[in-house]
Formats: C-alpha cells, structure tokens, sequence
C-alpha cells in the first residue's frame, strides 16, 4: 500500500531561505506572516491530507463517480472529508477577508495546494475549480455578484465550476454554441451543451455555480463574441439559500483513465438563469482569469503527484532486494542488496528528486511574484510582476506536468513488475497525472502560447522580467568561485536560451510555421534554464549552511543540485538543437 508524508521540510526551506521572506512581509495582509503564523498551518494541513484525503484516494478510484436521473454521487468518505475540509477553513486560506477570507498569500497556499494533489488529486478539483471560479468572479463580477456569491465560494458551502469546452470547440474558444439571450429582469437566459465539466455536478455542497461561455445574439464572430455568465444550479432565495432548480442538468459523466472520483460532467442547459460576469462580448479576458489560475494549479497537480511517486519509489529501493551490488555487497548477511545501490535505481530516483525539488522553488518564486501582483502599493512593482507570472505560467503548466507524468512512470519503474500492478498503487499516479498535460490547454497550446503570445508581446518586455535577473545574476557570481560548478553550466544553458529565442523571433515574423515548429522545444528550454537558475540559487544557500547541518538537509540540497546540473541541464543542447532545426521537417512528409 502507499504511502504520503508531506515534505514539509523543503517547504520550510522555500518559504523562509530560498524567497524573500521580508518582501512578503513588506506586502499589505501580510506583516506578520512568519514561522510562528505559518508552522502550525503547515503542519495542520499536512495532517489533513496525510490522514483525511490520502486515506480515501485508492477507495475513490476503485468507486469512482456514479449517475441517477441526473444526480452525481461522489466515493464513499468524499462528503464527510468535504465537510472536514469545508468545517476547517481550508476554502478560505487565500481568499479576500473581505469576503469571509483568511487573506494568506499564494506562496503559502500553493504549499497546501501540493499536498492536496500528492494526498488525493480528485478530491483536490473540486476546491480547486471553486477558486477559479471565486477568482474570476472577484476580478469581474458586478458588486451585487460578488456580495451574493463570493462568501458562499469562500466558506465552502456552495462550490463553483469552469463550463468552456463544447463537442465541437476545446481551445477554438470563438466555436462555442452556447447562446445567452436577455430577458426583461437584466438577466440572461442560457441555452447549449458543455462537456468536460470538472465538478460539473456532484453531491459535497448544496450549491454550484456554474461560469458558462455563452454569446449574445448581437455578439460578433468569433472569440471577439463571447460573454461570460454566472448560472447557479439552485436559484439563491432573498435569504441566501438554495431556492427553485435552475434549467441546467447534468446528462453523464465521462468514464476516464484516471482522476476518477472527480465527476467529469456533460452538462445541458435549457434556458437556465444566468447573470453577465463582466462586460458584453468581453468573456475572453473574465475566461482567461479562471483559466490562468487554473494553469498554475494544474502544474501543481504534476509536482504533487510526482512528490507521492517519489517517496513510494524511494521507500521501495530501500526495501526490495534483488543481486548484488556491482562494486560489492552492500548487505552481505542478506541474499541480495536492496536495489537502491543500483546505479539505474540511483540516476532514477535523482532524477525524479531533482526535477521535483527544483520545480518546487520555481513555483515558489513565480508564486510570490502573484503575491506581489496583488498586494504590493506600487502599480509598476504590480506590473512587472504581472509581466512575470504571465511569461511563466504557460512554463509552469507544461514543463511540470510532463514532469510529473516523466515521475510517475520512472516510480513505477522503479517497482519492476509490481509497479503494473494495483497492489502498490504506482499505477493510479500515472493515470491521475496524464490528464495534467490535456486539460486546461494541452501542452503543445501552452507552447504556443509562451512563443505566439508572451515571447513578443510587448516588445519582449515579458521576456526582460526572466531574462534581465538572471543575466544580473551570472555576472555577480561569475567570480565565486564555489559557485562556479553551478554557475558555469546555468550561463551555458541560459546563452543556448538567448540563441533559441533570437532565432524563433527572426524566422517568426516571416513565417509563424517555423515558430510554433520549435514551440515545444523551445518551452523545454526555458523550463531548463528556469531550473538551472533556481537550482543555483539554492546551491549558494546550502553552501552557506554547511557548517550547520546537523541533518544533512543541505548536503543532500549541493548533491541533488550537483545531479541537475550534470545529467539533467545537458537536456538543453538537445532542445536547442531542435529549435534551430526549423520546420522543415515537419513539412517535408505527406500524411
């Protein structure tokens, strides 16, 4: 059977060394925030997961979800760990206090939200697409919206859902068929078909709002036409209850490879009650706030599902015995070395280590950069720290969730034959984690997002918030020299980031073909180099901890940096390689 503890040592680590804690503390809502304020939350969110949601992940994929007359049942234990989860306050870590929220930064929220995704990932889709929901609606709604809905969101007793995608139109937004037409009272009525609902409907609060894509009769064509509507399952009564049944109903849920005590919904809508979310026509931009939050939760998703892998694969290394060692026994009073003094057991487990622990840091960073967006008092600070969170969120949601499918495979590799099998529970994470690369934007758009949308946008001014830090960085380290072995190999592979980036932009503007051609190596790349960087910055903080490491920590931190930067960083020549190969390949062959 598996197991989970949260690794809430790193953690530690990233919140109060390798960020800024003063910075966050110079934010607005979060002066006091230190260890005293954010250990005891740690902790009891570490308990939470490790003994409410990790307990109920196997049941609730062997249950799954179930459908009656339009009635969706989630797995047994899923209500009573909503109702612990509702009862403890969880919905409302980072939510406005205005609105019933705790006001906690995203930086210690993202942490939770880890567990959360190693624990029990279905269960984790259910809050995650209400804070979606809750987002957009505080960014976009009308006041008289967000004073009737946003405290139900963040109290947890009403949960929201993302309602895009339709048969004929996943990221061809501007297809949707879904029409929105108004009616005498100011609201709308919505009629269409949505399918790939998360949480579409399900029976672990007495309400759901729904964030439908629909367009009005005068809406132009295309995604210049869409508008976005809130339309609750329940009409609320003056009183704020569940009043009268609105005109939506869920008409299956989707039979998946994993994820499935997350009910995957079909959903109708017939002239359903609906109230505009922002302007008219203006969807897209209201979309894009729910779409980029949940861009960055699903890159957690994969860290969190690989973080679980790793610590089953390692727990079984030092367990499994099969031949010997190869320079020696290394358990001489047994019939055979525990495989962990394997060489390819070793560069498996590094491997996933190093991608985990190092993905870790850069989802610290750009989280506290989304800290620094939202509450710092100087609007270009905001800006510029916009830009970043921008430029990284397509980086973040692909090259982790291919991490986090990489990871999953290699724990079950790690397992042999008893990876393939039920037992162990190493099979579950690989299927939890392949829709991580699909939804929300499959990995090739996020690519063509970073290189379409964020490389030139602004006269490569997103760019600059990566590109300028880390150049100021090299060259102020560039004498150190401890730091040299990791250094020399970041300065390499961020010059092989400025040559791709070079290059795309000049065949770009001739000729998009050849852009999006090397899209994906070209988000590879910058994943890499983003690493690389971060994996420095923890190598010169471990340096600096040497002498007091009673535990280790920091040794394990320069060995696991020593492992990305010689087998893992030398990735980059490769992707590089691939950039400046060009399209021509792809179009050479007739299919």
């Amino acid at each position: 059977m598996p197991s989970y503890k949260a690794p809430l040592r790193d953690m530690r680590f990233l919140l109060n060394e390798f960020t800024d804690p003063a910075r966050l503390r110079s934010l607005p809502g979060c002066e006091e925030l230190g260890p005293d304020l954010v250990d005891p939350i740690l902790d009891e969110a570490a308990t939470l997961c490790e003994e409410v949601l990790f307990p109920i992940n196997r049941s609730g994929d062997e249950e799954g979800c179930t459908i009656e007359n339009g009635v969706v049942r989630t797995p047994q234990g899923f209500r009573e760990a909503w109702a612990q989860f509702r009862d403890g306050g969880w919905p409302s870590l980072a939510c406005d206090p205005d609105y019933g929220g705790q006001g906690l930064p995203k930086s210690i929220a993202l942490l939770f939200e880890e567990m959360i995704c190693s624990a029990n990932l279905s269960f984790g889709m259910y809050p995650g697409l209400s804070h979606g929901a809750y987002a957009a609606l505080l960014k976009h709604g009308a006041q008289v919206l967000r004073d009737t809905y946003l405290p139900k969101l963040v109290s947890g007793e009403w949960m929201g859902t993302m309602c895009l995608t339709e048969p004929q139109c996943g990221t061809d937004l501007g297809l949707i068929g879904t029409r929105a037409i108004p009616a005498d009272d100011g609201s709308h009525r919505i009629t269409g078909s949505k399918i790939f609902i998360s949480a579409g409907e399900h029976d672990l609060s007495e309400n759901i709002l729904h964030l439908v894509l629909a367009k009005l009769p005068d809406a132009p064509p295309g995604t210049r036409g869409i508008s976005l509507f809130l339309v609750p399952k329940f009409l609320p009564t003056p009183d704020g209850k569940p009043g009268a049944r609105n005109g939506v109903l869920c008409t299956a849920i989707e039979h998946k490879m994993g994820i499935k005590a997350s009910a995957t919904c079909a959903l109708s809508f017939e002239e359903a009650k609906g109230w505009l979310v922002g302007r008219p026509h203006k969807g897209l931009s209201a979309m894009f706030t729910m779409m980029n939050e949940a861009r960055l939760s699903v890159g957690v998703q994969g860290l969190g599902l690989a973080e679980v892998s790793y610590q089953n694969a390692l727990a079984y290394a030092r367990d499994r015995v099969q031949g010997r060692a190869l320079n020696g026994a290394a358990a001489p009073d047994q019939p055979a070395d525990p495989i962990i003094h394997h060489p390819d057991v070793r560069r498996m487990l590094l491997s996933m280590r190093a991608e985990i622990e190092g993905c870790r840091a850069l989802a610290m960073w750009v989280a506290q950069e989304q800290d620094v967006a939202t509450r710092h008092a100087d609007p270009a600070t905001r800006d510029a720290a916009e830009d970043f969170v921008a430029l990284m969120t397509p980086i973040i949601k692909a090259y982790f969730t291919d991490m986090g499918w990489d990871a999953t495979a290699t724990g079950m590799q790690v397992f042999g034959g008893h990876g393939y099998i039920r037992e162990h529970g190493m099979e579950q994470y690989v299927r939890d984690a392949r829709i991580a690369q699909l939804y929300e934007g499959t990995n090739g758009i996020q690519a063509l997002d970073l290189v379409g949308r964020k490389m030139g946008a602004h006269a490569g001014r997103y760019l600059r918030r990566f590109f300028h830090p880390v150049l100021a960085y090299v060259e102020a380290k560039s004498e150190d020299e401890r730091l040299g072995e990791f250094v020399l190999p970041l300065s390499k592979a961020f010059g092989r980031l400025q040559q791709a980036t070079a290059e795309l932009a000049r065949r770009g503007l001739s000729d998009p073909y050849e852009a999006g051609a090397g899209a994906t190596d070209y988000l590879k790349l910058f994943g890499l180099t983003a690493l690389a960087f971060v994996w420095t910055r923890m190598a010169e903080i471990a340096l600096a901890k040497e002498g007091e490491d009673p535990t280790g920590f920091y040794r394990a931190k320069l060995a696991t940096a020593r492992f990305f930067m010689a087998r893992i960083l030398p990735r980059s020549g490769a992707h590089l390689a691939a950039v400046m190969a060009g399209g021509a390949t792809l179009r050479e062959i007739e299919f």
